[in-house]
């Protein structure tokens, strides 16, 4: 038997509000591996078949943004049989939290009047996502109830509304139902069908969040109209849209938005992800600045946990929502193995504060400021090199706790692998900017600072004697240290997150700004993640050669802050060209090579991702 792969979902269209996501085909449909309906982590509706006299129609178009998605298919069985379509079937799909409703309408082009049968057939099997995302099939239909319409698992309950009430409705005692409506299209007529999936919780899970997006404080078409620039507008349009529809309520505090990461395997809270989408967009939306911080220092770490890489301080990695979403994943329910969430919540605090935070918002953080920074400078006192690092230590957890967390990211100039323990570069890059940033927020609000200001000069010379490798015009930054604190000297796109950050001196910033336009790092569409010229590059490896927007973006949005004006142009302009590609969708990552003038997939890569989608705000602040 063959071994069960992740399905690709390049050639699928992903809708998304909150909880809720849809993975459809370019018709409409569901049923192909990795498609369906899926609420709140689990397949509510697993197959759904649009057929005219039982012949499937045929899709000519597509379209789909946020929690709206369009399709356009032609019946080429019915009417003239010539080349040109003279029926038309249009499906509008929405979602509206835990509500999907699709309205199909059947148009006639055709002289004459024509008679056919409209067939639905659908089923729900209740798969949690993260066995779709491993390839994993067979669970059973779930059994449908005729009077209600609908179907329940465990965890959900599926209602299903249908206006006109078909006239033969079938539950087959193996699951799924059959529905039929015969019509007749009269000359220039058309007839609709409106279907309603209302998604109902049986049973309680650890994140049990409602769709965020009625409570979000930006207008995407506002925000667009502030540049001149017909694609940047449509780039930045498409992106607040699609990210306002990831925002989730934290179920502990529903007044607080965050950024799920990503649809539709991340549609859940990670610290790492949901901070980077928060600073792209804090010179427009303080809503999800505050929700992030707060949602995140509900969370921090109390107590030492080897099983879930807990710390006192510490910023969650992810939140998953049931023991078998955790189990499937190998992880807990709630997991810290990240390096990175706590340095760079700090940096969000600051960044909040500098945008307009109010006095009393940051005082309510000021505790978890507190714990985060006595995290910080434990870790790296623990040391005896004086770094921050990380090592799983439950021998389940992640490998990498960076966000080139795959197992193979971690690449040395002869291609070979490094395993942790690890120190990264940009690990080290924000604990100086956190450092920084406690410095600046002190001085606000009458605190002790100077020790924080010698702390990150102290570690940015220890950064400065370890991390340099080459000489003159070749010197660069390598991506890490190794456990036997060797530099990790392959040329990634790791350096790009010091830049900004008060780690580099102005002569070494340009160094990196150098390196990293160098043509064997700066593609067709981005900063590729490792150098094409090392042994282990692969351009459509995950962390291997790829490119990823919101890796991208941080360079770019780097070198704009550190002085590099026209070069990080240069970056984001690279961003825009991959936006105008992708129908001003940023995806996840794509392949670091083009093939023409369009990029190449990354199969697997979520559409919409959330720092992907808020990176449109930081090539605008760029371009503008």
């Amino acid at each position: 038997m063959p071994l069960p792969q992740q399905p690709w979902l390049h050639d699928y269209d992903i809708s998304v509000d909150g909880p809720l996501t849809i993975v459809a085909g370019r018709g409409g449909d569901l049923g192909a591996p990795g498609t369906g309906i899926m609420a709140d982590d689990r397949r509510v509706v697993a197959s759904l078949e649009l057929l005219l006299d039982d012949i499937a129609c045929v899709p000519v178009a597509s379209s789909v943004i946020g929690a709206t998605s369009d399709y356009w298919s032609a019946a080429r069985h019915l009417g003239d049989p010539g080349p040109d379509p003279t029926v038309e079937v249009h499906r509008h799909r929405t979602i509206d939290g835990l509500v999907v409703t699709e309205t199909i309408t059947i148009r006639s082009r055709n002289p004459t009047a024509l008679s056919t049968t409209v067939t639905m057939l659908m089923d729900g099997d209740g798969a949690d996502v993260s066995s779709i995302k491993h390839g994993q099939v067979g669970a059973p239909r779930l059994t449908a109830t005729r009077a209600p319409l609908g179907w329940s698992d465990e965890r959900h309950h599926t209602a299903i509304d249908i206006q006109p009430a078909p006239a033969e409705v079938i539950a087959p005692p193996e699951g799924g139902l059959c529905l039929r409506w015969p019509i007749v299209l009269e000359p220039a007529g058309s007839t609709t069908i409106v279907l309603t999936w209302t998604i109902h919780r049986r049973q309680p899970t650890s994140f049990d969040a409602d769709a965020g997006s009625r409570h979000v404080d930006w207008d995407p078409e506002l925000i667009a109209r502030s540049t001149t620039d017909r694609r940047l507008s449509q780039l930045v349009r498409n992106g607040l849209t699609d990210l306002r529809h990831l925002t989730l309520l934290d179920p502990l505090a529903t007044a607080d938005i965050v950024a799920a990461a990503g649809s539709p395997w991340y549609l859940t809270l990670f610290g790492r992800d949901a901070i980077w989408a928060a600073r792209f967009m804090a010179p427009h939306s303080s809503a999800l600045v505050a929700g992030t911080l707060r949602s995140l220092a509900r969370r921090q770490a109390l107590v030492a946990d080897v099983e879930t890489a807990a710390q006192p301080g510490k910023i969650l990695h992810e939140l998953r929502r049931s023991s078998a979403d955790s189990a499937s994943l190998g992880l807990p329910l709630l997991y810290y193995g990240t390096i990175d969430a706590t340095p760079l919540w700090i940096v969000l605090l600051r960044d909040g504060w500098r945008g307009g935070l109010s006095d009393s918002d940051v005082t309510e953080l000021l505790p978890a400021l507190d714990a985060a920074l006595t995290w910080m400078k434990d870790a790296v006192a623990a040391t005896p090199e004086g770094l921050l690092w990380y090592v799983d230590q439950s021998q389940h957890g992640l490998t990498n706790q960076g966000w080139k967390d795959s197992a193979d990211a971690m690449r040395r100039a002869d291609g070979s692998i490094a395993t942790s323990p690890i120190a990264l570069i940009e690990a080290q890059a924000y604990a100086v900017e956190a450092a920084l940033a406690a410095v600046e927020l002190g001085a606000a609000f009458g605190r002790e600072v100077s020790d924080w200001r010698q702390w990150a000069t102290d570690l940015a010379e220890r950064v400065r004697d370890r991390f340099w490798v080459g000489t003159g015009d070749g010197a660069y930054l390598a991506m890490a240290l190794d456990g036997a604190g060797r530099p990790v000297d392959g040329v990634g796109s790791n350096m790009g997150h010091a830049l900004g950050t008060g780690l580099l001196t102005p002569a070494e910033s340009a160094r990196v700004v150098d390196r990293l336009l160098r043509p064997d790092m700066l593609r067709t569409f981005g900063i590729g993640t490792l150098s094409s010229e090392n042994p282990g590059y692969n351009p459509i490896g995950y962390h291997t050669g790829s490119v990823w927007a919101h890796d991208t973006a941080i360079a770019a949005a780097g070198m704009f802050r550190a002085g590099f004006a026209d070069q990080a142009a240069v970056v984001a302009e690279r961003l825009l060209r991959l936006g105008e590609a992708t129908g001003y969708r940023l995806p996840e990552l794509c392949g670091g090579e083009a093939i023409g003038q369009r990029p190449v997939p990354y199969p697997a890569s979520c559409r919409p991702q959330a720092w992907a989608a808020a990176a449109a705000a930081s090539i605008l602040e760029i371009l503008s």
